[in-house]
Parts: structure tokens; sequence; C-alpha cells
């Protein structure tokens, strides 16, 4: 079987790139985070986490919709792209490589089912976290998977490490999980949404090989690039390997569909961008830990994403129930 992208497919993953390359580059981010940081440093600014300033660029997110992102695998009688979940995850890496912020795993889907979604009109975000706790929701329109005209709960903002990831811990009676007549199911979308977040962690593992490549050619001691070091040789190549074995694995589970195959793309994901970020850390030195730098904005927001849909702990119990029960 060819995993290989089509022509298509790597136009349509070129022209997302040239389009957040245009709208949302790396001064569109920085300003996002100073923004963040502007919203002040108590339980309810966003800086703590809490949303106190939007990090979703509405404009943008309707200039989504029009492109079709939300509507990527809509058919197109119902006014969508008709595209399947190869392409998605084409778009989402280019995304996750962008650090672009926002529900975009759950607007996306949600196109077809919440109105606006589909067009980028409507944020929509989802219990995608195991519990109470819910992104972008004071920014939200609605929750995937509430029951049709319910209003979205209220909540207590709470810390989060990511500035551009606000989170609300929603309670009993607020219409939280297991809430009377909120069910807030989210198990129909599980799969795709973990095979989303996926892609989104291996754009950011990709980036970050290439902020590592970057700033290794760059950065001189004892008079030679370090990179010319073999210690810093060996963490970009292994940053390198893991990244593209992940991206391997999320285009094979693209194709198959297989539970198990989203499962280890997740959870190889998942590893490529948090273990990525961390080894880029490591080319930067104390350069990296500094509030200028981008790559703590992949490590934070690789730590958020791993919590999203299904847990590395989720995804090594699938796997190893259906390892046992091939064995059987």
């Amino acid at each position: 079987m060819d995993f290989q992208p089509t022509q298509d497919q790597r136009d349509l993953r070129a022209g997302v790139r040239d389009l957040l390359a245009g709208r949302y580059g790396r001064e569109a981010l920085r300003a996002a985070v100073d923004g963040a940081g502007d919203g002040g440093a108590g339980a309810g600014g966003a800086g703590a986490g809490g949303g106190g300033a939007g990090v979703v660029d509405r404009k943008l997110w309707r200039e989504l919709g029009e492109a079709g992102f939300f509507a990527l695998r809509l058919p197109e009688a119902d006014g969508g792209v008709g595209l399947g979940l190869p392409e998605a995850v084409l778009v989402f890496e280019e995304a996750g490589r962008a650090l672009l912020p926002g529900p975009l795993v759950a607007t996306h889907l949600a196109a077809g089912v919440v109105p606006g979604a589909a067009a980028g009109t409507a944020v929509v975000t989802a219990f995608d976290l195991g519990g109470p706790l819910v992104a972008y929701l004071a920014e939200a329109d609605a929750v995937l998977g509430a029951p049709a005209g319910a209003a979205v709960p209220a909540g207590r903002p709470v810390r989060s490490a990511d500035p551009l990831t606000p989170l609300h811990r929603v309670s009993e009676g607020l219409g939280g999980p297991g809430a009377p007549g909120a069910p807030w199911d989210v198990a129909a979308y599980r799969e795709e949404g973990a095979l989303l977040t996926a892609a989104l962690q291996v754009g950011s593992a990709l980036r970050t090989v290439e902020l590592a490549v970057e700033y290794a050619g760059q950065r001189e001691q004892f008079g030679q690039p370090i990179g010319a070091f073999q210690a810093v040789k060996h963490l970009c190549a292994q940053m390198l390997v893991r990244a593209e074995v992940a991206r391997t694995a999320v285009y094979a589970a693209a194709v198959t569909a297989d539970a198990g195959e989203v499962a280890a793309a997740k959870l190889l994901a998942d590893e490529a961008a948090v273990q990525g970020a961390r080894d880029c850390l490591q080319v930067h030195g104390g350069m990296g830990f500094t509030w200028e730098a981008d790559v703590h904005l992949h490590l934070k927001r690789a730590w958020a994403r791993a919590e999203q849909w299904r847990t590395a702990a989720e995804a090594e119990e699938l796997l190893a129930a259906e390892l046992l029960g091939s064995s059987l």
C-alpha cells in the first residue's frame, strides 16, 4: 500500500501553509501570546489560562471556514469540500506547525452538526480532556455533543501551562459531564478527534526539528556552529526520526481508520511532540527557556494536546487489549 501523498494532497498542504504563514506567522503568534499575558495574572486573566482576553481570532476563524478548513470532510452536496481523513490530517499538520490556537478539532468535527461550525462563524469546543476541564469555554458558541439548543455552560477558570489554551472547570449542576440532561457524549468523535490531534502534534514535532537545526547552524561555540558537535547532531537526528515515524503512523491511520492504529498514532505523535520540544530546548540551551523563544510554546501546547481525546495511558490500554485479544 502506498501512503505517499498525491500531488493534489501536496498542493492542499502547501496552500494551507501559505494561508497560515500569511495570516498567522510568527508575529501574529507572538502578538497572541503577549495579548494573553496582558489579560492579567489573576485567576480570571488569560495570562493564567483563564481566557480573560480572547485567543481565538474570529476573523481568521471565518477565513479558515471560507477556505474549507472545517468543512473539508463534509459532502459537496452539503456545502463541504468532500475530502477525507487523509486530507484532513495534512491540513491539521500544518495548523500544528503554526501553533494555531483554538478548538480546531472540535469545530471541524462539529461541521454539519452545529450551525456555523463549517463556515467558521461558530467556535465549538468539546469535553475532550477526559473530565470536567474544557478548553476555550469562554470563547465557545457551542459544545460538541451537547443537546440541541443547550447553552454553553459556565465554568471556573483554572491555570493553564499554555497561555494560548485557556481552561475552565465545569462543576456538577453547571452542565458538565454527568449532569442531568446534558450527556456531553464525545465517544462518537473520539477516534477522529484523537487522530486529528495527533496530526497537530506531528506538525509541532516537525517544526521543532526545524527550529533546532536552524539554531544549531547559527549558534557558535569554540569557533564553530554547535551543529558540528556530535551530541547535537544526535539530538536533532533523534528528533527527526521520532517525528517522521509519528507522521507515517498518522498517515497510515488516516487511510485505514483502524482504532488500534489511531491509538498508536496518537501515542507516537504525543511522544514526538513532547520529547521533540524537550530536545529542541536542550539544543537551544538557556535561550530556549526565555519568553522570547518559541520553543517553550511548542512544549506547552504539546503537553496540553497529549491530554486531549486520548491520553497515552488510554492508548496503551487499547493497544494492550487488542494484542491480548489477538493472542487468545
